[in-house]
């Protein structure tokens, strides 16, 4: 197995890209502390290294902080329960420039009741903006819960147009 890392800037902080193999199994805001998924990488086990993949999805972010990507087509592979990853497939199918409740998550993967789940699944997302959690939003309206910090979300949700 080989897991390459890579650090950029970008508008919302420091965002650290992990690649395991050939897909893309994190992204990190490092502004933020505390994420779940977030661990301190071992740079001999995780070397720094701009591979093809991760190039790619440094100019994919480069594009769409510059609004001029809308969607992104790298491949992916988190790590998750499969409720989790179910929760996250469904993140994938909100269109740019939307957002969906909590609520509505739920009731799109079969169970209306799981609102608290799907919130907790939000949160172990180990790709955010790729995999746009950012775009769930609560059912009144109200920006809740983003693992990045609900800065990040908000600047996320005004460059898509949302707000």
């Amino acid at each position: 197995m080989s897991t390459y890392q890579w650090r950029i800037d970008s508008p919302i902080g420091p965002i650290r890209i992990i690649q395991t193999n050939d897909a893309i199994t994190a992204l990190y805001l490092d502004a933020k502390t505390g994420h779940p998924q977030k661990e301190a990488l071992n740079p001999t086990l995780c070397p720094e290294s701009k591979t093809s993949l991760l190039a790619l999805t440094v100019t994919q972010l480069d594009e769409y902080f510059q609004g001029k990507r809308k969607s992104f087509s790298i491949p992916l592979n988190p790590s998750g329960t499969p409720f989790q990853k179910k929760c996250w497939d469904m993140l994938l199918t909100i269109p740019y420039g939307q957002t969906r409740s909590y609520k509505e998550i739920a009731a799109a993967i079969g169970n209306e009741k799981a609102c608290r789940a799907v919130g907790m699944a939000n949160h172990r997302n180990p790709i955010s903006i790729l995999i746009p959690c950012h775009r769930v939003i609560g059912s009144n309206g109200a920006l809740i819960g983003y693992g990045g910090g609900l800065p990040a979300k908000e600047y996320l949700l005004k460059l898509e147009g949302v707000l």
